[in-house]
């Protein structure tokens, strides 16, 4: 289907599966695919697909899964296709999906882990506001990973920081 289209141009990439155990098989590409498929007929959510608005291109996706749903918990991931690293486009889905998260969905607050060589991810949360809280060990790889948590409040704060760094920005380029 297109879906797996889709999934083999993103997770069918060594360099986008480097830190989640490395190249994939496409029997974990299609479980992966399942998995998405699955937690979107449970739990309405799911790591959505993301196209350029201008190209329709597939630049990767961006969600949640459970993570812990009685303390109103989930999960943020978010997988770029190579071509679009670098360019904000991480940053601008993760915003828009914690919005939702937080906003609309009443989020408590937001996990997130990133493998201990990535420094894209750890900047990457750091942007968005997430607090360093403990390690523990990623089921892919059993590497004991940075793990962060994002508040409603801490989020909020993190807007607005964003929003008066990038109008400062903007009076700059003029």
């Amino acid at each position: 289907t297109g879906d797996l289209a889709l999934a083999r141009g993103l997770w069918g990439d060594p360099a986008v599966t480097r830190y989640h155990g490395g190249s994939w098989t496409m029997e974990q590409i299609e479980g992966r695919l399942a998995l998405e498929v699955a937690t979107h007929a449970e739990h309405a959510l799911q790591y959505w697909p993301m196209f350029l608005l201008d190209t329709g291109e597939h630049i990767g996706c961006c969600g949640f899964h459970p993570r812990d749903k009685s303390e109103g918990i989930w999960e943020l991931g978010c997988h770029l296709r190579r071509a679009f690293w670098s360019q904000s486009l991480g940053r601008e889905a993760a915003l828009s999906v914690l919005a939702l998260g937080f906003d609309s969905l009443g989020m408590a607050a937001v996990f997130a882990g990133h493998h201990p060589a990535n420094t894209a991810s750890r900047k990457f949360l750091q942007y968005l506001g997430f607090k360093y809280t403990h390690e523990e060990p990623y089921p892919a790889t059993q590497i004991s990973e940075p793990c962060y948590l994002l508040s409603k409040e801490r989020f909020s704060d993190a807007r607005i920081s964003i929003a008066a760094t990038a109008t400062c920005d903007t009076l700059q380029d003029s």
